[in-house]
């Protein structure tokens, strides 16, 4: 049996896609190689929003080519964001990729592999729109109690900043009772926790003509049994509506969380970006959130040194960093992307300056945060048991867990100890900027079917593969979805 592994940049989405490059692969009669074996195919699921994501490709693939050299029937792939914008660039600059697919069209991947194969020579394939949903394809669920699910893929925002929608498309939408459809289907499975997941995920139903359809499907997910936590990204601050917040509030498994993308406090500044909305609106959005949920952790993205920002403008960013209070925030330095109306804007802000800016807002969002997370010491939090999330400190033989409000919590446990996907309460005991830690072990654990399930696909993976490499394809950087 011919293995696979599989490389993964870029956002949740990208993750989830690679998930579907796994099933689709797996269906197709390909296996993950025993640990510490190369795979007779690397596919590269790849990012184009992030910082020199071209020199990393090329890169990378540079590295494999004395692989590809020495064994020629070893296959390289090469989809995702990245492929989609070059197109048979890829080909031109690395003529020894097998594979290079699109955004439009990851289910054609097994069958370009083989052609490939027989024929000696690449293929390129890159559709200009989606024609099939990638949700109905199969996927290999890199989780037994934690699950993506794609209500809407594409975006009709047009931010200067972003390439993604001229890489996704215009929004498309899933039908409410396919969406729900799925998330039954994992809960029978064992999943507990799902994340919905689209460019912009608030906007669902633009489509077909709802919108309230999110807030309406967020209060249908509040019916399945055993569903316990949900949770969703990215939402765009231009079309969050009260209906959302009361859903939010109103649904008991819809948890006190909310990543919502800011990129910059100064209206001018937005107004470049081409944000539809303010920072008043957007202070406005998160104070009714936290009247309707006191407790709710709220995460932002923020882009530091867009062209011609000014130190006004960066002070404004500041102050609403300050007024918001998030939990944790995503800052990232400006960098033109080829093809965004941002690269070829005036006034490029120098890169020490942008640096500069990046250290000062870090350290103020980092602090914030810190005080937040103090807060919190002396109570108790509930703990969805994670595997392979934070850093397992063997001295205190800690594990992890992500709170109701998504914090990460290291916690000290018991005389029985919990699987992941198992539930634990945690008493915070010290307090980081990034993360709680409970030095209290825990009293007791809520077996759940998620821990069984993760435990059943443990003992499976170990006897099926003796030794075959189970873990997660291969993450290299994880931002956010643009929103």
């Amino acid at each position: 049996m011919r293995t696979y592994e599989v490389r993964t940049y870029g956002c949740q989405m990208n993750v989830h896609d690679s998930e579907r490059l796994s099933g689709l692969l797996e269906d197709a009669g390909y296996v993950r190689p025993v640990s510490g074996e190369d795979a007779d195919v690397i596919v590269f699921n790849t990012c184009a929003v992030r910082e020199n994501a071209d020199n990393r490709l090329y890169g990378n693939l540079g590295h494999l080519k004395p692989f590809k050299d020495a064994n020629p029937d070893m296959q390289i792939a090469v989809g995702g964001c990245m492929a989609q914008k070059d197109k048979g660039e890829i080909i031109r600059r690395a003529p020894w990729v097998d594979v290079v697919f699109g955004t439009h069209n990851i289910g054609s991947l097994p069958v370009l592999l083989e052609r490939a194969r027989v024929n000696s020579e690449a293929q390129v394939e890159i559709l200009d729109s989606l024609e099939t949903f990638p949700s109905t394809l199969p996927t290999r669920r890199e989780s037994a109690y934690a699950a993506w699910v794609a209500i809407s893929v594409g975006c009709n925002n047009t931010c200067t900043f972003c390439i993604v929608p001229s890489l996704r498309g215009k929004e498309k939408d899933r039908r409410p009772g396919d969406v729900l459809a799925e998330i039954q289907a994992l809960v029978a499975e064992g999943v507990m926790e799902v994340t919905l997941l689209g460019q912009n995920v608030n906007a669902y139903g633009v489509e077909f003509g709802d919108r309230q359809a999110f807030a309406k499907l967020l209060r249908a997910c509040g019916d399945i049994d055993g569903l316990e936590r949900v949770r969703f990204t990215s939402p765009h601050p231009a079309d969050f509506t009260d209906d959302v917040i009361a859903a939010m509030a109103q649904t008991h498994n819809v948890m006190p969380s909310l990543h919502m993308p800011l990129q910059s406090g100064s209206d001018r500044v937005l107004r470049e970006m081409r944000r539809s909305y303010r920072s008043e609106r957007y202070l406005g959005i998160i104070d009714r959130v936290r009247e309707a949920m006191p407790h709710a952790a709220i995460t932002t993205d923020i882009i530091i040194g867009f062209p011609g920002e000014t130190e006004e403008d960066f002070q404004a960013t500041i102050d609403v960093a300050k007024a918001a209070r998030f939990a944790s925030a995503f800052t990232f330095q400006y960098s033109p992307r080829p093809g965004t109306p941002a690269a070829t804007m005036a006034e490029q802000v120098p890169a020490d300056v942008v640096a500069d800016r990046y250290k000062r807002l870090s350290s103020v969002v980092e602090q914030i945060a810190w005080d937040e997370n103090k807060a919190l010491i002396g109570t108790s939090v509930e703990l969805l048991v994670a595997e392979g999330e934070g850093r397992k400190d063997e001295a205190t033989a800690r594990l992890s867990g992500r709170a109701r409000d998504n914090r990460l919590v290291h916690f000290t446990p018991g005389d029985e100890v919990p699987r992941p996907g198992d539930v634990v309460v945690a008493e915070v005991t010290y307090a980081a900027p990034h993360h709680l830690v409970s030095d209290v072990p825990i009293t007791g654990v809520r077996r759940t079917r998620s821990g069984d399930a993760w435990q059943a696909r443990a003992s499976g993976e170990t006897e099926r593969t003796h030794g075959q490499s189970s873990g997660a394809p291969v993450l290299l950087g994880l931002p956010t979805i643009r929103g």
